[in-house]
């Protein structure tokens, strides 16, 4: 129970609804942009969404599979209406142009369009080829599109060097003196035509002098096919704020360097856009590659060794297509794709990652692939990056998007295109305080809440200020079953009591409590699950609340069977009716202004797990605990006026006390406590300036903490 009129006052809400000031969270570019318009200071006017994104992630139509750049009175009737037969007969859409309609000096606009929807570019250089200015051209416009527009260009050198095209040597040397001749050595179009084909002649290509030109067509015609099978990946529908985070990342590929094999991983949490961020550089880079695979849901899909077995076919099936390999077990597996791709340029994507051993049987070293290659690795778990051998500055942390690109993600999911909706501001600022950034939530809240009104919404908030979305929760939590026992109950006490608290204190307290602190909260923080900021321990809003919402399913309706209470009313309800249990380990209430609470005097009495004990500005007689041992270590009795606490815990205390506000009974407030204060047991030591009481007969002295303000007591199980 969750009701009465001390609720809503104590209970930390996520939806607040405030009629009379609903502040607007708008940058000028959000405005001037029209992804919302004001109607005015309170509500929001949703135009009509456009019809796709403007992310350059996105797909682009393209017209042909390839095409032909060539010199026709070099290879026209030969070569290349063979070439041409054969790459037909694949099913593979070319554009040829007809060299001998060519008419004026400029490349028609139809020709330009052709070689911005093509996929693929195949420039045959031939003896000639650069005596022909409309050729220049075109290959000028290639390699423009080559870097804007994601074409891949594959040279064909017939019956020339390489080195010819590339310096220019022998007859494109003359070509090029001619065009300077007449169009002058300094002129920009000559300029971009020698750019061209330096560029376009240190590609790697095939080289033709002499043999079979059946031959020579089969091969490019394999190729070919080969790279159109090759497809992108499906992004997402909405990749907001995709586009810069790939450039950020093509920054730690340094996919300049051609000598080095790199690893790259990518950490976040759950939701946060790891996969849709790796799917995205895997469209703008695959194309450099030999050979690329994309490996979804490693975790999911690697559950023993025969999963592994089946992923290390697949990676070898699509990084050699073609070829049929059969894997028998893990390490055969791990030996053949050292074999077969040791000497390949490749670009592997490993997403969702969790275990060592996945890395192993799957891209065990650097040493594996050929110069040049690029592997990727997506997981929630930095240390695991790290001990695979993942330099740190490699290490790229996905982040919940900003105020702006949140904002628009939310609208493109939560209003159809063809309709103009009024909602406001406060409602949908409800939202994204409640997403906070994170992709997921903004995508599934965005679609649940899409066609729905005013009301729905107010519904729908209140509804998640108790309890979180189950699809959310249910990508967030996973990872929680995978972590150690003492972990596990870290991370809970910092969801239900501690975040954005001092973390010496809390770290006090759970040494206190017997927890491996230390090497517990470095788990937590590489596994996303915590973060360190500013002396104080942070998570997600919406990992805090799937924290507390594992701890009410140990029990939805008693919450005296949970094993930690921070609610008002919960706190209240078991304490008042004597309705606590063996379950419970920690109770933590601190109101914003003093209030009384009835305590029964058997609050206590079955709460034998009962470890940290936390009130501030409580206020009514504190009855005695019941019988039986207690296993309390942390109590912390700020502003109050309980009394007939200490002596309950005789003989196993450790205290380290600032008194400043509280009256526990014995000595008075802002007082030293003396050994018959605690149950006559004698003090050791103490410091008058910021009266710290220390006693012996204790087995632990980490238990103790001093705080300027706060009364706290540690006792030894």
């Amino acid at each position: 129970m969750r009701t009465g009129s001390h609720a809503s006052g104590y209970q930390a809400r996520i939806y607040r609804e405030d009629r009379r000031a609903n502040k607007l969270r708008l940058t000028k570019h959000q405005i001037l942009s029209n992804s919302l318009l004001i109607v005015n200071s309170s509500r929001f006017l949703f135009p009509m969404a456009a019809s796709s994104s403007t992310s350059s992630s996105s797909k682009r139509r393209r017209s042909y599979d390839v095409f032909l750049s060539f010199r026709g009175t070099d290879v026209r009737n030969n070569f290349l209406g063979h070439l041409y037969t054969a790459l037909d007969k694949e099913g593979i859409n070319t554009y040829m142009d007809s060299e001998e309609l060519r008419t004026g000096e400029q490349i028609s606009p139809a020709l330009m369009e052709a070689i911005e929807e093509s996929r693929i570019a195949i420039v045959v250089f031939s003896k000639n080829y650069a005596s022909s200015k409309w050729c220049l051209r075109e290959l000028a416009k290639i390699m423009e599109c080559k870097g804007q527009r994601d074409l891949k260009v594959f040279p064909v050198f017939y019956k020339v060097e390489p080195r010819e095209v590339r310096t220019p040597r022998k007859n494109y040397k003359k070509a090029m003196a001619k065009h300077e001749d007449k169009f002058g050595k300094d002129s920009e179009e000559v300029k971009r035509w020698k750019k061209a084909l330096y560029g376009a002649g240190s590609l790697s290509g095939l080289p033709f002098t002499d043999g079979s030109e059946a031959g020579l067509i089969l091969h490019i015609v394999e190729k070919i096919s080969t790279q159109l099978n090759r497809m992108p990946l499906d992004v997402a529908k909405y990749p907001v704020g995709i586009d810069s985070r790939v450039q950020e990342l093509k920054k730690i590929l340094d996919l300049q360097s051609e000598d080095d094999v790199l690893m790259v991983g990518l950490w976040g949490h759950g939701g946060v856009g790891k996969t849709t961020l790796a799917k995205a550089v895997y469209n703008a880079v695959f194309r450099e590659f030999q050979g690329s695979c994309y490996l979804e849901r490693v975790r999911e899909n690697s559950k023993n060794s025969n999963d592994l077995v089946l992923l290390q076919e697949k990676l070898l099936l699509e990084v050699l297509p073609g070829k049929s390999l059969t894997v028998f077990n893990a390490s055969g597996g791990s030996r053949l794709i050292q074999e077969r791709l040791s000497n390949k340029k490749v670009l592997i994507i490993l997403d969702d990652v969790n275990d060592l051993g996945q890395l192993d049987s799957l891209a065990g070293d650097c040493k594996w692939f050929g110069k040049g290659s690029r592997i990727i690795i997506t997981t929630r778990d930095k240390h695991l990056l790290t001990s695979h051998g993942v330099d740190l500055n490699r290490i790229y942390e996905v982040k919940a998007l900003k105020g702006g690109e949140a904002l628009e993600l939310f609208r493109r999911h939560a209003f159809l295109r063809n309709q103009q909706i009024e909602m406001r501001s406060n409602l949908v600022d409800s939202v994204l305080r409640y997403a906070r950034g994170l992709p997921l939530a903004l995508k599934v809240l965005g679609s649940f809440l899409c066609g729905r009104g005013e009301e729905e919404w107010e519904s729908a908030l209140e509804k998640l200020a108790k309890s979180p979305d189950k699809d959310i929760n249910d990508v967030l939590k996973v990872g929680y079953e995978g972590l150690e026992d003492y972990a596990k109950e870290i991370f809970l006490d910092i969801a239900c009591f501690f975040k954005g608290q001092s973390t010496s204190d809390i770290k006090k307290v759970l040494d206190s409590c017997g927890f491996h602190t230390t090497i517990g909260l470095k788990v937590l923080i590489e596994r996303c699950w915590i973060s360190e900021e500013g002396g104080t321990f942070q998570m997600h809003d919406l990992i805090q609340l799937m924290g507390r919402d594992l701890v009410e399913e140990e029990c939805r309706d008693d919450p005296g069977k949970r094993s930690r209470l921070w609610h008002y009313d919960d706190v209240r309800d078991v304490l008042s009716r004597d309705l606590g249990t063996a379950a419970v380990k920690a109770i933590v209430l601190k109101l914003p202004k003093p209030a009384e609470i009835y305590i029964g005097p058997n609050a206590f009495t079955k709460m034998r797990k009962l470890r940290v004990l936390i009130l501030h500005d409580v206020h009514n007689p504190f009855q005695e605990f019941g019988g039986g041992e207690k296993k309390l270590v942390g109590l912390d009795l700020q502003n109050t006026n309980i009394e007939g606490v200490l002596k309950q815990f005789k003989g196993t205390l450790v205290a380290e006390c600032a008194r400043r506000g509280c009256n526990s009974g014995g000595g008075g407030g802002g007082g030293k406590w003396t050994g018959r204060d605690i149950g006559g047991i004698d003090v050791i030591g103490s410091s008058s300036g910021r009266d710290v009481v220390v006693v012996k007969n204790c087995m632990d002295s980490r238990a103790t903490l001093c705080r300027r303000g706060v009364a706290m007591v540690f006792a030894i199980k």
